[in-house]
């Protein structure tokens, strides 16, 4: 298989142009993990959608989890059948009021992956980094991205020590703080996301999936590579995780 480009955290459901979206993953070939807020939106977009490259993954979003608990039976319903699972995780800062109630869904959620496996997730684990990996534990039967890494440059280690990939936006190579997170992420653990609509380019308009190769870009001047040779590292370490996936299925 040729080297192909990526996006492992990109909110297409939340598209202002969702034709256009769709059609430019169409002609780029971008292999691309549509993230959901909610079980029902889930729902929606896969029976909106069929693309051999677009992988729809059932969500529930953390800050969402207490005004909307009325869904999380049919979470649990959907589950089984998903391979691909996110927006998912705890936020500890816009959504603290709710730690109780986020806590409880995401060992319930970490609990079910572990038991049927064969699941990858992407995890929002904003100010909640060490909940989230004592919840995720040293064995768990499941892939996880960490997205948008925020957290402490010793947890990234300890992330590691259990399994954790990293997806890289176009946001966090441009701050400080993005940069000194990377620097920590060996190279067999680094993905690319867009967090499409919710990144900007530095004329402030949105950063689409379609702008993935920037990423690419930057990460090979960041780490001394060609392009080519970047792109390789990064499809290595996405069809390592798919085949995992697949053996454990």
């Amino acid at each position: 298989m040729d080297n192909f480009l990526f996006d492992t955290h990109a909110h297409l459901d939340l598209s202002s142009d969702f034709d256009k979206e769709i059609s430019s993953i169409e002609r780029l070939k971008i292999y691309t993990i549509a993230v959901t807020n909610l079980p029902p939106l889930y729902l929606k977009f896969k029976n909106r959608i069929e693309s051999k490259y677009i992988k729809p993954a059932l969500g529930f979003h953390p800050e969402l989890i207490e005004k909307y608990q009325k869904y999380i039976p049919q979470m649990w319903t959907l589950l089984k059948d998903a391979k691909y699972i996110g927006e998912v995780g705890l936020d500890y800062s816009v959504a603290l009021h709710s730690k109780s109630i986020q806590k409880e869904f995401f060992e319930s959620l970490i609990e079910n992956c572990n038991e049927i496996g064969g699941k990858i997730l992407t995890i929002h684990s904003r100010n909640s980094v060490d909940d989230i990996l004592s919840i995720i534990g040293e064995n768990f039967n499941s892939e996880f991205i960490l997205h948008w890494y925020s957290g402490s440059l010793k947890n990234i280690d300890i992330a590691i020590s259990r399994g954790a990939y990293f997806s890289i936006n176009f946001a966090m190579l441009n701050s400080n703080t993005g940069l000194k997170i990377l620097s920590r992420i060996p190279d067999e653990r680094i993905l690319l996301e867009s967090d499409f609509p919710f990144v900007f380019n530095k004329d402030k308009s949105i950063f689409r999936v379609m702008q993935v190769e920037e990423i690419v870009i930057q990460l090979a001047k960041l780490r001394n590579k060609n392009y080519e040779d970047m792109l390789r590292l990064l499809n290595d370490n996405l069809k390592r995780i798919l085949t995992h996936v697949v053996i454990k299925t």
